[in-house]
């Protein structure tokens, strides 16, 4: 993923995340579900291009023309940050979409995140990355994290963050052909909603897991499917409610390894991708070398 820029024009990348583990333990008055888990970052996601308009207005173009429109997430959080600091600025958006919608991996989140970090840059709004995570936190959950941009063991309903820096592992993603809904998930009566809390610093992979996998895998038997191909190959696991699945390793090759011998067997529509963890979202590092250009 690269990053360009001059006066007028940024492009930056937004990164695909995935949650080590998730566990539910408990849930409060109002529906939402006491929670922990473990965000990392991959160097593999979208890239989002950035050019000023003199018209006022918020234009997105994309690869897949049937993500324009103006509920999508980019066009919210630029809409936000125009009407509240912006009027009078206009801006053009091309998103290059490559992560799996629908998959887990937090492509809508991240496009919406990379827009706030983009846009404090290019119209010179010198907001906090406090006060961006917590304009993002209004669109979407998972988008303070990727504002933040920095590997996090989260708890509450998924709002509190401490810094984490989990190895940076090697991960074999790869996701059913199936859409699953989190609402749908979270409102199942199957889902557990009794484990106890971790320790942050009692956390190992081994002795965690997803607590919607079992439920996942009972309503969607294309990833229990897919999961019990990789598993054949390394501890895999379901990343969020899903779809996505995320096998890990220690070296790239044996993912590709993995990748290549599992093609075949893989259920038909199965879309796989091999990243690297990172603990540093990639678009920090890109503002970053911006900024030092």
């Amino acid at each position: 993923m690269t990053e360009t820029h001059s006066k007028s024009q940024l492009v930056l990348p937004a990164p695909a995340k995935i949650n080590l583990f998730l566990h539910i333990t408990g849930q409060r008055a109002n529906g939402y579900h006491e929670l922990q888990t473990l965000f990392q970052f991959l160097d593999y996601g979208d890239t989002l291009s950035f050019t000023d308009s003199d018209d006022g207005q918020i234009h997105l173009s994309c690869n897949l023309p049937e993500l324009v429109g103006n509920d999508n997430l980019i066009v919210r959080a630029a809409q936000l940050l125009q009407t509240r600091y912006a009027p009078q600025r206009g801006i053009k958006i091309h998103l290059d979409k490559i992560l799996p919608m629908g998959g887990g991996v937090g492509g809508g989140s991240s496009d919406a995140a990379t827009t706030l970090l983009a846009l404090n840059k290019l119209w010179q709004l010198n907001l906090s990355t406090d006060q961006l995570a917590r304009l993002g936190l209004g669109l979407g959950a998972d988008i303070p994290v990727f504002v933040n941009g920095q590997a996090a063991f989260a708890e509450g309903v998924g709002e509190v963050f401490t810094p984490y820096s989990p190895p940076e592992s090697w991960y074999l993603v790869a996701k059913p052909n199936c859409h699953i809904a989190t609402e749908v998930i979270f409102k199942h009566p199957d889902l557990p909603r009794d484990s106890s809390p971790l320790m942050i610093g009692d956390y190992d992979f081994a002795s965690t897991r997803n607590d919607c996998e079992v439920l996942v895998k009972k309503l969607y038997p294309e990833v229990a499917n897919t999961m019990a191909r990789l598993i054949e190959y390394a501890p895999t696991r379901l990343t969020g409610t899903g779809a996505c699945v995320f096998s890990v390793f220690t070296k790239r090759e044996d993912a590709e390894k993995a990748a290549e011998k599992s093609a075949a067997y893989l259920p038909d529509g199965v879309s796989v991708f091999i990243a690297k963890g990172v603990n540093v979202s990639p678009v920090v590092n890109a503002l970053k070398a911006d900024d030092e250009r």
